[in-house]
């Protein structure tokens, strides 16, 4: 089954949200935690959720996926920023209990000139004191483009920060397909290539969701701009080479493509016509 979604604002809660996937033809969706420029997350509602979780059932809804607020940088300069990235997290992953079995994603960060090494160590850092052994949830590294000094941008940097996390089983990786291909991974004629490099130095058994997202940049520019699916670089082949490939199957996939409510709509239906594992 192909698990396709995109993201939804949360505002409204759950089970807006779960109603808003299933008119749009999705059976998955992404959301962020709280507002993704900073700020304090809404109370839980333990009712809106509990309705979620009975329309997911019903309705067929697979995994979801949390984002963190991009604000969220465990590796920078300043001591405060670091310590607000590990507060938010240690709080979101609390919530994030209340929606067991989930998965919840962030950007790695930047290190702002002090280095990767460096970088990867407060992350790494980080996540040891927010990961427990009872949580439910996994946490995902998402790779990334390359822009400026940020972590991920290559699957060895990926791996570096895994190898320094001690609860290993609480971890995972979400790969974004503009993101690789901005960062130097060629999706579009050596796909087959890119699923084995990332098995040989992370391994597949890490990989828990995809963001799916044309580029409007070309291979290898580490710029990270999204495009809708088909109108950029990557282009609607590969694509779908990617939504059908064997080893991402049973992977919550969600676009991140510069659309309102009616394109992610039109992109679903898309991508639903030209998946063939089933």
């Amino acid at each position: 089954m192909l698990y396709i979604g995109c993201h939804l604002s949360s505002s409204k809660g759950f089970l807006a949200m779960g109603k808003e996937a299933v008119k749009l033809g999705a059976n998955t969706f992404q959301f962020f935690t709280r507002n993704p420029r900073g700020g304090a997350a809404k109370p839980i509602d333990e009712e809106d959720i509990k309705a979620y979780l009975e329309f997911a059932k019903e309705n067929g809804i697979g995994t979801i996926v949390a984002h963190a607020p991009y604000v969220l940088n465990a590796c920078a300069a300043t001591e405060d920023i670091r310590n607000f990235a590990k507060e938010t997290m240690a709080d979101d992953l609390k919530r994030m209990e209340y929606l067991p079995g989930n998965l919840y994603n962030f950007h790695p960060g930047s290190h702002v000139k002090q280095g990767v090494d460096i970088g990867i160590e407060y992350i790494a850092e980080m996540l040891n004191e927010v990961l427990n052994k009872d949580m439910s949830t996994t946490v995902l590294l998402e790779t990334m483009a390359g822009k400026g000094s940020e972590i991920g941008r290559s699957f060895e940097e990926i791996r570096a920060i895994l190898d320094k996390v001690e609860l290993k089983d609480k971890m995972g990786v979400c790969l974004d397909t503009c993101h690789v291909f901005d960062g130097g991974y060629d999706i579009v004629n050596d796909l087959d290539g890119v699923v084995k490099e990332f098995d040989d130095i992370i391994g597949l058994d890490k990989l828990k969701a995809i963001h799916i997202n044309d580029s409007k940049n070309t291979l290898g520019s580490h710029k990270d701009r999204h495009e809708k699916i088909a109108e950029g670089n990557i282009g609607a082949e590969a694509i779908i080479n990617v939504i059908n490939h064997p080893a991402f199957r049973g992977l919550p996939m969600n676009l991140e493509t510069p659309n309102e409510l009616e394109g992610y709509a039109k992109e679903i239906a898309f991508l639903k016509s030209k998946y063939t594992l089933d």
